[in-house]
Parts: structure tokens; C-alpha cells; sequence
């Protein structure tokens, strides 16, 4: 049986392009190593899914008896949230639009004795 932990972020208001250059550096990282590496990343996107992954080792700790540090990202990805439409007015009686974008980052977490197997 595979053992999976999972935790969700919905509706970060950051554009899921940018929260994906983040998400790419860590997939298939152990947990320590992922949350060291967003420590100390300089992108605005390291701070909520760091939040997440913290999150799903604690929902492993609290839920399975799981300790973080026998855990792997399994699965890690950020999704395309509602984009909420915004806009400027411009010379010439003109509109501007401003998307603002959001997104859903999902973690899914795995034991290291099953990545062995």
C-alpha cells in the first residue's frame, strides 16, 4: 500500500507561471532539503509553497506518525486559480485590462522506503 500524505493552497494570489519556477525546484527533493532550498530562495513564491510543504509533513507527523525526514515530495504541482479582471483607464477614453491572477499548489508526500522499493 502506498502510503500518501497530501496538502492543498488554494487561491494564492500569485500567477501560477512564476509559483511553477518555484514548484520545479523541488520536486522529488527530500522535505528538509526542499524547505532548506526555499529558505533561502530569493522568488516570492518560495514563502507559500514552503507554507504547503510544511503543511503536508505536519498532516504526515500528526496524522500517520510519519517523521519529516523520511519524507519525499512525491507529487508537487501549482494549478491555475480564478483570475480576478481589474482594469485602468488609458488616454484616448481607452481600457487597460489587469489580470490578477491566482493559483492552487498541491503537495503529495511519500515515505522513503517506499521511493526504495
Amino acid at each position: 500500500m502506498d502510503l500518501q500524505v497530501r496538502a492543498v493552497a488554494k487561491y494564492i494570489r500569485m500567477s501560477p507561471q512564476k509559483v511553477k519556477l518555484v514548484v520545479d525546484l523541488v520536486r522529488g527533493k527530500q522535505v528538509d532539503e526542499a524547505l532548506t532550498l526555499l529558505k533561502y530562495s530569493t522568488k516570492a513564491a518560495a514563502r507559500p509553497v514552503a507554507k504547503v510543504i510544511r503543511s503536508a509533513a505536519a498532516n504526515a507527523e500528526e496524522n500517520y506518525g510519519l517523521s519529516p525526514q523520511e519524507l519525499y515530495i512525491a507529487e508537487i504541482y501549482a494549478d491555475k486559480g480564478p483570475t480576478y479582471k481589474r482594469g485602468r483607464f488609458g488616454a484616448r477614453g481607452r481600457f487597460k485590462p489587469i489580470l490578477k491572477r491566482s493559483t492552487h499548489i498541491t503537495v503529495v508526500l511519500g515515505g522513503v522506503e517506499q521511493a526504495a522499493r
